[in-house]
C-alpha cells in the first residue's frame, strides 16, 4: 500500500481508502462487512470513510464494532454530517451548529472512539450561514474530537471561501470528497486548480463508475442478477444514467489497455484517478472480501502517458466535464 499527504498537512493517508456507503448496515450481513473490513486491513489499508446518514447510522455503528481492538493510532477514521438522521426532526438535517455538534457527538459513540481523524461537511449547506457551520467546526477541532476538516462536493467557490474562514479561525481544512472517475470528470476544470492552489486533496468517491467500469454491464445485455443495477434499494438509480450502450461498449474496449498493464478493469478505473495528483486517496467499497483484494492492487500503479492518452481517445466524448454539474448535482436548499 502506498500513503499520500492529505492537503497541505503532516497526515498521510493509505492511498486506497475503505468507503462504506451503500453496502454496510443495509446491502450485506453486518458479518460479511467485518470480513471487509477485516480484508482491507489485511491489505494494508488504514483509512476508513463512512457518514452518519450511510444506512441512517447503522454503517458507522458496523465500522465501529469491525474495527473495535484495533490500535487507534495506527487507523484513519473519516465521517461526515449533513443528510438527514434519526426519525427526521427540523433539526435532523444540515450544517446548523444543532445539528453539527449533535451529529459529531453520536458519530462518536457509533465509531466508538474518542476521535476522528477528517470531519466532513457532506453537503454545502444554503440555508446556515457559513460562518456558523466554519465555528461549529472549529469548535469541534478544539475539543479533539476532530482533527482534519474536509467537505464533500462543494463548489470551488464554496471551498475558497470555507478555506478563507478556516484559515482564519485556524483550523486543518485539508481535504475534498467529490466523485470522480474515467466517466465524470467534473473536478478537473475548477475545482482541482482551487484546491491545489490552497493545499487541499481529493479523496474521490465512485472511481468505478458504480461498477460500470468494472466491465460486468454489457451493452445489449440484462445486468447480471444480484448486481448494483438490479438493486431497487438505491443502486440502481445511482448508476442509471451510465448504463447506455455506447458507455458500455466504450469501457469494453478499455480492455485491451487493462491487459497491457496486468490490471483488470476496475483496478485500472482505481489507477487512473490516482493517476491525477491532488488526489490522495481513492475509495472502495466492498460487498465481499475478496473485491477489497482485488482493488488493492490498484495500489502504486503508474499509467504511462501513452496509455493515459488512449483511454482519452477509446471514451471520447462520453465523460462528463462540465464543472457547472458539481453545483447543479447538488441540493438547492436543505434536505428534510
Amino acid at each position: 500500500m502506498d500513503f499520500r499527504y492529505l492537503g497541505n498537512s503532516g497526515l498521510k493517508i493509505s492511498e486506497i481508502t475503505y468507503g462504506n456507503w451503500l453496502t454496510h448496515g443495509s446491502q450485506v450481513e453486518n458479518d460479511v462487512a467485518t470480513q471487509c473490513v477485516r480484508a482491507a486491513l489485511d491489505a494494508g489499508i488504514t483509512s476508513f470513510d463512512t457518514a452518519d446518514v450511510y444506512a441512517n447510522t447503522a454503517a458507522e455503528t458496523v465500522l465501529g464494532d469491525a474495527l473495535a481492538g484495533e490500535r487507534r493510532e495506527s487507523v484513519e477514521i473519516f465521517t461526515k454530517v449533513y443528510w438527514p438522521t434519526g426519525p427526521g426532526g427540523p433539526n435532523d438535517t444540515g450544517l446548523s451548529r444543532k445539528h453539527v455538534m449533535e451529529s459529531i457527538n453520536g458519530s462518536l459513540k457509533r465509531l466508538k472512539t474518542d476521535y476522528v481523524d477528517l470531519y466532513q461537511a457532506h453537503r454545502y449547506d444554503t440555508e446556515t450561514p457559513l460562518e456558523e457551520t466554519m465555528v461549529a467546526f472549529a469548535d469541534i477541532v478544539r475539543q479533539g474530537k476532530a482533527l482534519y476538516i474536509g467537505v464533500s462536493e462543494w463548489t470551488a467557490d464554496q471551498i475558497r471561501a470555507g478555506h478563507a474562514l478556516a484559515k482564519e479561525l485556524r483550523i486543518p481544512f485539508v481535504s475534498s470528497q467529490p466523485q470522480y472517475s474515467m466517466l465524470w470528470r467534473v473536478i478537473e476544470g475548477e475545482v482541482v486548480p482551487t484546491c491545489q492552489e490552497l493545499g487541499i486533496s481529493q479523496i474521490v468517491w465512485s472511481p468505478i463508475a458504480q461498477g460500470v467500469l468494472t466491465g460486468k454491464y454489457l451493452p445489449g445485455q440484462a445486468p447480471p442478477a444480484g448486481s448494483r443495477a438490479t438493486d431497487e434499494k438505491g443502486g440502481a438509480t445511482f448508476i442509471k444514467r451510465l448504463m447506455t450502450d455506447e458507455i458500455l461498449e466504450r469501457v469494453q474496449n478499455l480492455r485491451p489497455v487493462a491487459d497491457e498493464l496486468g490490471l483488470t478493469l476496475a483496478q485500472l478505473a482505481v489507477a487512473w484517478v490516482l493517476q491525477n495528483d491532488n488526489v490522495a486517496a481513492a475509495l472502495v467499497g466492498a460487498s465481499r472480501p475478496e473485491q477489497v483484494t482485488e482493488n488493492v492492487k490498484a495500489a502504486g500503479v503508474k499509467i504511462p502517458a501513452e496509455l493515459m492518452k488512449r483511454i482519452d481517445e477509446i471514451l471520447g466524448d462520453v465523460p462528463v466535464t462540465d464543472p457547472g454539474m458539481t453545483a447543479r448535482s447538488a441540493p438547492a436548499g436543505r434536505v428534510a
